[in-house]
């Protein structure tokens, strides 16, 4: 997936073997020190695997903080409901098992299928929360928006 230029349209470069390697790597180790982070995802019926998604902690360069929800797929699985359905358990997850108050998702302004996905999962977005991603060149990956949701029966 991250050496497919259509995956990583929104994302940045593409990543050679050992670079992405070196990214499971650091989320497996994420995940074993939180409880949380990426998980793989597979076709529930073939079990071929398809991407991933989960949760991770907003890193401290952005302006804002919080937990991400957040998904990739091979192109192959787009348009089939996996992003939607992914995401939906990571948010009862966040929710449920970590109690989560607020759970966040960010993506490049000319992203809308991901956008799509965070509004069919019940994010919003308040355009005074759209930021410029300083991790990003700059270009069509910097300007970026932010969508939100709160756990089901919290106020505030």
């Amino acid at each position: 997936m991250n050496a497919d230029p259509e995956v990583r349209e929104h994302l940045g470069e593409l990543l050679a073997r050992a670079q992405s390697d070196a990214v499971m790597a650091r989320m497996q180790a994420d995940f074993e020190d939180r409880g949380f982070g990426w998980w793989a995802l597979e076709v529930r019926h073939t079990g071929e695997f398809v991407g991933r998604a989960g949760l991770d902690v907003v890193g401290e360069d952005m302006p804002f903080t919080g937990v991400d929800v957040g998904w990739r797929l091979k192109r192959s699985a787009w348009g089939h409901g996996y992003a939607t359905e992914a995401a939906l358990a990571c948010l009862a997850f966040g929710f449920e098992a970590l109690g989560l108050r607020e759970v966040v998702a960010s993506t490049t302004v000319n992203n809308l299928r991901s956008q799509a996905v965070m509004r069919r999962i019940g994010m919003t977005r308040d355009p005074a929360d759209d930021f410029e991603d300083p991790s990003a060149p700059e270009g069509p990956l910097r300007p970026c928006v932010l969508y939100r949701i709160g756990c089901p029966g919290t106020i505030g």
